[in-house]
């Protein structure tokens, strides 16, 4: 059993002592990731631009594992706000219409205020739709 562990550079995975993404022979963990352009540091206040941006890193991510967005099984979607929910849809429409994982929306205070969502995936290499 083989096992990689993926940084993206955040300092929250440097100060909690965690990774990005664990990568355990064809699968691959995703921790829960925000809107946050680790480039930057900045955070959108607006919901549907942190659900783009989260699945940007999500991708960055899984493509380093050797995954992709097409390979995810699974997502959880953490929102402080239900109501903020409906507003991710085309978001999370256009990354995962055609993947469809078995998903689950949690509503739960986030580490930081500014943070409208959280998102984590566990993918299965090379199980992508093929297209």
């Amino acid at each position: 059993m083989s096992r990689t562990n993926i940084s993206s550079g955040s300092a929250f995975e440097a100060e909690i002592g965690y990774s990005r993404a664990v990568v355990v022979d064809d699968w691959v963990m995703v921790s829960g990731t925000t809107g946050y352009n680790y480039q930057t540091g900045e955070i959108s206040d607006n919901v549907a631009e942190q659900a783009e941006q989260t699945l940007c890193n999500v991708d960055k991510a899984l493509m380093e594992a050797g995954s992709c967005m097409a390979d995810v099984v699974r997502v959880q979607y953490i929102l402080p706000d239900r109501d903020d929910f409906p507003k991710t849809w085309p978001v999370l429409r256009k990354w995962f219409g055609d993947v469809k994982p078995a998903a689950m929306m949690i509503q739960s205070a986030l580490m930081k205020e500014e943070m409208k969502i959280e998102i984590e995936v566990t993918a299965k290499k090379g199980c992508g739709l093929e297209k």
